[in-house]
């Protein structure tokens, strides 16, 4: 029997402030997370069919994309607006269920830049993220990140 979608919209709490965003169960193991924009993304359990994300890959998720938008202005500054660039989160939670170690791997074209440029550029982007991230700074006690930027281990 196919699974039938709840009809539960997101109650609304007094303490809704900017920054708070909520989740609210939609079928047996899966919710919908909505901020205050109205974006939304459907969460579920692993063992779960279909389009969603679990709890642990929204957590890399938010690193990686963290550590994106804290390198975006200076990496744009030297490469222009419209490069590419992809951010890669790889771990496992461990049988304890927690995550001990996330490797971000930032896939950037530097080969445009000479070799001094291009070390420059890693070393800028790793200090950005490493200002800029609230998430990374936030996890940094507990989860051991390594950053690899086009290649180079930071």
């Amino acid at each position: 029997m196919a699974e039938q979608p709840l009809e539960h919209a997101h109650a609304v709490s007094d303490r809704i402030a900017p920054g708070s965003v909520s989740v609210t169960r939609i079928a047996p193991r899966r919710y919908e997370g909505l901020n205050e924009r109205g974006a939304t993304v459907t969460i579920g359990g692993e063992e779960l069919e279909g389009e969603h994300f679990t709890p642990g890959e929204l957590l890399k998720i938010a690193l990686v994309g963290c550590a994106g938008l804290s390198a975006d202005t200076v990496a744009a500054r030297r490469l222009g607006d419209d490069f590419a660039m992809t951010i890669w989160a790889h771990g496992r939670s461990n049988e304890e269920n927690r995550y001990r170690r996330i490797d971000e791997e930032i896939l950037v074209d530097l080969s445009v830049l000479d070799p001094e440029d291009r070390d420059k550029l890693i070393h800028i982007m790793d200090k950005a993220i490493e200002r800029g991230c609230t998430v990374a700074r936030s996890i940094e006690d507990s989860v051991e990140l390594r950053t690899t930027i086009d290649g180079v281990e930071v």
